[in-house]
C-alpha cells in the first residue's frame, strides 16, 4: 500500500478542526455562547477550504477524506451539544428534527460498517450541500430563532443519508469520494 503524506494542506485542516473540537465542547459547556459561534465560524470555513484545497492541490487522499468525516461528525455533535447547553429551549423545540438528524447519520455509517467493516466517506454533492447549508441554518437558528430554513435542511440531510445507503448498497467494496449514486450507474467497476 502506498504511503500516504500526512501532513498535507487539507489534511492540517482537517486535524485543526479536530482540535477545535475540545475548544468547541468546553466553551458550550460554560454557555459562551459568542466566544461557540466564532470558534464554531473557524471551523465550518476551514471544512470549505480543506475540501477545495484537496482537489486544487491534487492532494485528495482516502486518509483525507476519512480525517474530513471524522471532523464533519465531531463538529456536528458539538453543534447539537451546543444547542443542549447554550439553548436548551431551541434544543427542546428541534428535538424531533435533531434526532432525525442524528439518525441520518448513524443509520448510513452503521449500515456501511456493517457491510464493509469500516467509516463511509462518499463526500457526496448531496452532502456538501447539506453541509454547507447547515452552517446559515444553525445560525439563523441560534441567533434569530429562525426555525423553517433549520428544519429544511434537516429533512434535505435525511434525503442524503437515503442516498447514502443506497450508494452502499451498489457498491461491493468501501470507496471514498464518490459524487453521487447517478455517478455509479453503469459502471461495471463500482468497486475502484
Amino acid at each position: 500500500m502506498a504511503e500516504q503524506n500526512l501532513y498535507t494542506i487539507p489534511n492540517i485542516l482537517s486535524f485543526s478542526r479536530l482540535a477545535l473540537v475540545p475548544v468547541l465542547i468546553v466553551l458550550a459547556y460554560f454557555a459562551r455562547a459568542q466566544e461557540f459561534l466564532v470558534i464554531l465560524a473557524i471551523s465550518l470555513l476551514s471544512d470549505v477550504f480543506d475540501g477545495y484545497l484537496a482537489r486544487k492541490l491534487n492532494q485528495v487522499s482516502e486518509l483525507g477524506a476519512k480525517l474530513d468525516s471524522w471532523a464533519d461528525v465531531l463538529t456536528y455533535s458539538c453543534m447539537i451539544l451546543g444547542l443542549y447547553w447554550i439553548w436548551p429551549e431551541l434544543f427542546a423545540q428541534q428535538a424531533w428534527f435533531l434526532v432525525a438528524a442524528a439518525l441520518s447519520f448513524v443509520v448510513p455509517v452503521a449500515y456501511a460498517l456493517s457491510k464493509f467493516g469500516e467509516y463511509p466517506s462518499y463526500h457526496t454533492l448531496g452532502a456538501k450541500t447539506a453541509a454547507v447549508l447547515m452552517a446559515p441554518a444553525f445560525y439563523l437558528l441560534t441567533l434569530m430563532g429562525a426555525d423553517l430554513f433549520f428544519n429544511a435542511v434537516i429533512v434535505f440531510h435525511i434525503v442524503v443519508a437515503l442516498e447514502e445507503m443506497a450508494i452502499t448498497s451498489v457498491l461491493t467494496q468501501p470507496r471514498s469520494n464518490v459524487s453521487s449514486i447517478f455517478s455509479l450507474k453503469g459502471n461495471s467497476k463500482l468497486a475502484k
